[in-house]
């Protein structure tokens, strides 16, 4: 599949070219790479994390905490697929007896308010979401996550973002100048500095976990490999290289 636009993006889904800026500016969906011309391009990985963000906005959950479902290691796709479907199929029906309602009304007036009732999908919903957050999110370091990020604006998305992206330069000139790991301790440091100070309490052993994440998970790697091929692999040798001292 050949890498698409953010305006192609947006006309297929039939969603904004503004929100899609936004997705990328809170790290939800950030496009595959970047064009000469500036563009934001988007290939099929990235369509397939965009369609499990749609997913989960049809339940309702918040837009800061489906990045942090999705960025966590224990999330299952096809386990949320199913439950994705179990709850489309429930819309799927509602809007069945709808329509036959609506075939009876034109030919004879009937009354029949039960159809409209939305309690079981509500139900469904109300129960997905808790599921999704007890096996995707709840863990000390999430609750941490959500309580920070949910006062955070644009302005603070893309302080948080830029000094990031400041890291993982300074981590692709180390690599690049092949440089001693005095210089890529201190950015191990700052990027676990980092997590701290914006997300959760990041320990020793989450940031080995990170380590891990950043080489196993395809959506990470691929982001991160975005500074640089290979900068994934590199952050990931350096962590392990500084915890191990």
């Amino acid at each position: 599949m050949k890498q698409l636009t953010i305006n192609q993006v947006a006309k297929l889904c039939g969603i904004t070219v503004r929100t899609l800026h936004y997705y990328d500016e809170i790290g939800l969906l950030c496009p595959c790479s970047i064009a000469d011309n500036g563009y934001r391009m988007y290939n099929e990985q990235s369509l397939s994390k965009l369609q499990e963000i749609l997913f989960f906005k049809e339940l309702d959950i918040p837009l800061k905490e489906i990045r942090l479902i999705l960025t966590n290691p224990s999330y299952n796709k096809n386990d949320a697929l199913n439950k994705h479907k179990e709850l489309l199929i429930l819309k799927r029906d509602r809007l069945s007896k709808i329509i036959r309602l609506v075939d009876d009304n034109l030919n004879n007036d009937k009354i029949n308010l039960k159809e409209f009732d939305m309690t079981e999908i509500n139900k469904h919903i109300d129960k997905y979401q808790e599921e999704a957050k007890e096996r995707w999110g709840h863990s000390d370091a999430y609750k941490q996550s959500v309580k920070r990020t949910s006062k955070y604006t644009d302005a603070d998305w893309k302080k948080i973002n830029g000094e990031r992206d400041k890291i993982f330069k300074d981590f692709a000139d180390c690599m690049t100048k092949n440089e001693d790991c005095i210089n890529t301790d201190k950015l191990v440091k700052e990027w676990q500095d980092h997590i701290t100070e914006y997300f959760y309490d990041c320990s020793d052993e989450i940031l080995l976990g990170l380590a891990d994440m950043y080489i196993y998970d395809e959506r990470f790697k691929e982001n991160i490999d975005k500074q640089t091929d290979g900068l994934a692999e590199f952050i990931s040798v350096s962590i392990k290289q500084y915890l191990n001292k």
